[in-house]
């Protein structure tokens, strides 16, 4: 009996010890676990090679195709000249012509002849028979129409054969940078007659104005 009682108090100790270990152990994964973990946290698996986040303003715009060269415009503006057997002809000189600064066509012409040829054009041995005191009062331009007017020393001296000249480089003028008729005002009014001599002149002009 008393063997028997030893070796019942001897498992008991090691049951207990037993116990006893196994609670530590409990105790100490509990105690690790909530170092590295605690409600809520979210377990993520994080690629080897995250992408690389690029700001909005750094991202690749698309290219920009370049914008076609703008074609160079002209206007021709007829003054007077001598071809090779030194004849007298109507010599049309090209000016360049910029829409957003020049207006249109026909204002630009009218003008520039009007002001008469420019050093390098006289040096070309080009003229022109418009009076110097010849101003432009406006042109006004309607869907089927284009009105010149002019001040009256466009019409004035030079005799016959210069208020010829002068009016053809007007017309020749006119005619190139438009397509809708053109009529002559001189002071605000139609020029059906012009010059000391009484030209008779047919409107709208054309090549035939004079005949």
């Amino acid at each position: 009996m008393g063997r028997k009682k030893k070796n019942n108090t001897a498992n008991n100790v090691k049951v207990f010890f037993i116990g006893l270990i196994l609670t530590g152990l409990v105790a100490a994964g509990v105690y690790y676990g909530l170092q590295y973990w605690t409600p809520g946290d979210e377990i993520v698996d994080i690629p080897k090679n995250p992408p690389v986040q690029v700001p909005p303003d750094e991202q690749k715009q698309p290219e920009k195709k370049p914008e076609p060269a703008k074609t160079q415009e002209y206007v021709n503006i007829f003054f007077i000249g001598k071809n090779e057997n030194n004849e007298e002809v109507y010599r049309a000189v090209k000016r360049i012509y910029n829409k957003d600064v020049d207006g249109s066509k026909i204002k630009y012409a009218i003008n520039s002849l009007i002001l008469g040829p420019k050093p390098d054009e006289k040096s070309k041995g080009v003229y022109t028979e418009i009076p110097s005191g010849t101003q432009l009062l406006g042109i006004v331009e309607k869907p089927d129409r284009v009105i010149i007017n002019l001040s009256a020393s466009f019409s004035a001296g030079g005799g016959t054969e210069s208020v010829y000249k002068r009016l053809f480089q007007l017309i020749k003028t006119a005619k190139r940078n438009t397509e809708k008729p053109v009529y002559l005002h001189i002071n605000g009014q139609q020029a059906d007659v012009i010059g000391g001599d009484g030209i008779m002149i047919t409107q709208p002009l054309s090549e035939t104005s004079l005949d």
